[in-house]
């Protein structure tokens, strides 16, 4: 065990209640992730507590508490409304479902330090004294960059399968280098990983992919076998050739690596969900004709049918799948907004997937032939619309046309939007104005 002094970031309500198991005669540290972030310098997004108490000690000593896992030692404590998690230094028995222990035996430090994931996730930190308590050697490999499992790297996964993502999730995260030998179990057990749930799964894709160095994770998710075994449907990008005169880069798999590459370090979810995703209708819509050319017709709607697929079977919110998909599915229309009419245009333009659609197109444009004219053309737009309405409130509404005697029925629809249009082309500016062109149009 090896000991260094560190000087900790504001955590307050969890000193409170470490110090409270402590005048109660217990153990208690801070451990897993928040000590590493501490040691990086970056601020923790929580705090957890190990400590020799039992379960049902903690829930004596706190009034508020929650047993989320009482059975493998866990409890919640509300402190001041903010939530710690106290854990039982424990030892894990077996995991016959390869995601929780069958049971556990509670331990003392030493033995629950060498139960976690990683060493540089197995460090306990005391805030009174400033001490790191390091059993499995985390610091030195902290100090080199290093992802190694604790132990033995094939039994650390086998326990748990979600490890095989954290282990990328932490080497993109923290651009951290992942040790030989887990790197080897990690890639050997990559068909395993439908162990977990689709939930968990998705959790770790999205804080990956999130990250700004998310092409590294994307290059560790394919070279390890989790790409193929989590998106088949991307792993078929591969080989999927492209007309060279558009795509000088290469294949399908090599424009979308580059996409990703391009985007804004806090590029959002929907964006980077929709970069994968753009082209993912291509190897089976795509024809070649006796002359060689090459075509993917409807390749962006049957690509966002499948999109809509993959992210339905990961459990992605409705919310994010409604936002990836009008990008797909519209992802070619951009090629057109030098002819499109000023309705059309501005009706585009107030999409409120707009913003990502539009850097979808520039990533695309400049992955590939590099023209960004149309890109160039829709900033100048931006810049000329944005202070006005894009789609202002319309001059004359359903019931305005049944008081001019128009009946509701089939041209109703019609007439409202063809209405519409010719406000949007700047046609029509008053309400007498709507009336008159209602009117004319009745002659």
């Amino acid at each position: 065990m090896s000991k260094t002094s560190l000087t900790p970031i504001d955590s307050s309500s969890a000193i409170k209640v470490l110090q409270k198991l402590r005048n109660h005669g217990y153990q208690a540290y801070f451990a897993g992730g928040c000590v590493r972030d501490m040691l990086l310098g970056v601020e923790p997004h929580d705090y957890d507590i190990a400590t020799d108490a039992l379960p049902e000690a903690i829930q004596k000593i706190f009034s508020r508490t929650i047993p989320v896992g009482a059975q493998f030692g866990v409890i919640i404590v509300l402190e001041e409304e903010t939530e710690i998690q106290v854990a039982t230094f424990r030892h894990d028995g077996t995991y016959s479902d390869g995601r929780h222990p069958n049971h556990v035996l509670f331990t003392n430090a030493t033995e629950d330090a060498k139960r976690r994931d990683f060493t540089i996730n197995g460090l306990f930190y005391d805030p009174i004294t400033k001490e790191i308590l390091d059993y499995v050697e985390g610091g030195h490999d902290l100090s080199l960059k290093i992802i190694r499992a604790i132990g033995h790297p094939k039994e650390r996964f086998q326990e748990d399968k979600l490890r095989l993502l954290r282990a990328i999730r932490f080497a993109t995260t923290l651009a951290f280098e992942i040790d030989p030998a887990t790197w080897e179990a990690l890639c050997d057990l990559a068909p395993e990983i439908h162990a977990v749930s689709e939930e968990r799964i998705r959790d770790e894709i999205e804080k990956i992919f999130l990250s700004p160095h998310r092409v590294r994770g994307f290059d560790l998710l394919d070279q390890s076998g989790l790409l193929n075994q989590i998106f088949p449907e991307i792993e078929d990008l591969k080989g999927c050739e492209q007309p060279p005169e558009f795509h000088p880069e290469g294949d399908v798999f090599v424009h979308t690596r580059i996409m990703l590459s391009l985007l804004p370090p806090k590029a959002s979810l929907p964006l980077v969900l929709s970069v994968l995703f753009h082209d993912i209708g291509k190897p089976s819509t795509r024809t070649v004709d006796e002359k060689g050319k090459m075509r993917f017709y409807a390749h962006d709607q049957v690509g966002a049918k499948m999109a809509e697929r993959i992210l339905q079977r990961l459990r992605f919110s409705n919310k994010v799948i409604d936002s990836v998909i009008p990008a797909v599915r519209l992802h070619m229309s951009f090629k057109d907004v030098s002819k499109m009419r000023l309705s059309t245009l501005r009706r585009m333009m107030a999409r409120p997937t707009f913003e990502d659609e539009l850097e979808l197109h520039r990533v695309d444009c400049a992955s590939s032939h590099g023209m960004l004219d149309n890109y160039e053309l829709l900033l100048q737009k931006k810049i000329e619309f944005a202070n006005i309405p894009l789609v202002p409130k319309p001059l004359v509404t359903g019931r305005d046309l049944i008081l001019l005697g128009i009946p509701p029925g089939p041209e109703f629809g019609k007439i409202l939007h063809a209405l519409k249009d010719a406000q949007l082309e700047n046609a029509i500016t008053t309400q007498e104005e709507a009336i008159a062109w209602v009117k004319r149009q009745l002659i």
